[in-house]
């Protein structure tokens, strides 16, 4: 296909990449940020003819970007923004011209451009679009090694909290057992073989019965006996260790205060 990328930042641009690598032409870039890799766009002129254009700029300004592009637009022309949260009516003033709209929102990390587009293969896509636009996001989904699936436009916030879950949420539990480890003078190193048996786990047994440890045995005064010890580290590090503690006893259906 030939794409148009609006916003070049860290998803604009994995998406980019990993679009002409896998034999598509990115005909232009629209963005504040120069451009070497692929033709760059003005903003106050038409958009060149192309097949799909995504519309990768923060969730934010989605809908003032697409009021801008609007006297531009190419009503033969969809377009698609990457949030994961934001309701596909944010292209509400693209889609008034006639234009078919819809999000294509990539299920993964993306840390810069490079990285990011090596680790779109393999990862899901959720995708809100009637057909049939829905169809040619499939294709373009699967042609990036990646693996779509149909979202609902109303369970946008519940999949995206999910997502921050089980990305942040999971940083801040290994942030928190790396500052208990480095007071007491160990390796985080020797949590890895833990943590992936760990992960693995809940995908295969689900996340309650993956539960192990003193708060899934009831063994409240071992649990006692982890918070004063991130309490002596510091207030602030006992703090972070008693919200987790207290989210893993509901998961668990224990009272543990």
């Amino acid at each position: 296909m030939d794409l148009v990328v609006i916003g070049a930042g860290r998803a604009g641009g994995s998406l980019a990449r990993a679009a002409a690598g896998a034999g598509h032409r990115v005909v232009g870039v629209l963005s504040r940020k120069p451009q070497r890799d692929f033709p760059a766009l003005e903003w106050e002129e038409p958009l060149p003819d192309c097949d799909l254009a995504i519309v990768a700029v923060s969730d934010s300004a989605i809908t003032e970007v697409a009021d801008r592009l609007r006297p531009y637009w190419n009503p033969a022309v969809p377009a698609v923004h990457v949030s994961g949260f934001v309701p596909v009516d944010a292209l509400a003033p693209i889609g008034g011209t006639g234009a078919a709209v819809g999000s294509f929102h990539p299920l993964q990390t993306l840390p810069d451009p490079v990285r990011g587009a090596a680790a779109l293969s393999g990862a899901w896509a959720a995708i809100t679009a009637a057909e049939p636009l829905a169809g040619l996001l499939e294709d373009f989904a699967e042609s990036l090694g990646m693996r779509p699936f149909a979202l609902a436009d109303d369970a946008k916030p519940l999949y995206h909290a999910a997502a921050a879950a089980a990305a942040n949420y999971v940083v801040e539990a290994l942030g928190v057992a790396s500052d208990l480890l480095d007071a007491a003078h160990v390796d985080m190193a020797v949590m890895e073989p833990l943590t992936r048996r760990v992960v693995e786990n809940v995908f295969a047994v689900g996340s309650r019965a993956a539960l192990t440890g003193p708060i899934a045995r009831g063994d409240l005064d071992t649990v006692r006996g982890q918070m004063r010890a991130a309490d002596g580290v510091s207030p602030e590090l006992g703090e972070q260790f008693r919200l987790l503690a207290r989210a893993t006893a509901i998961r668990a259906g224990v009272e543990l205060e």
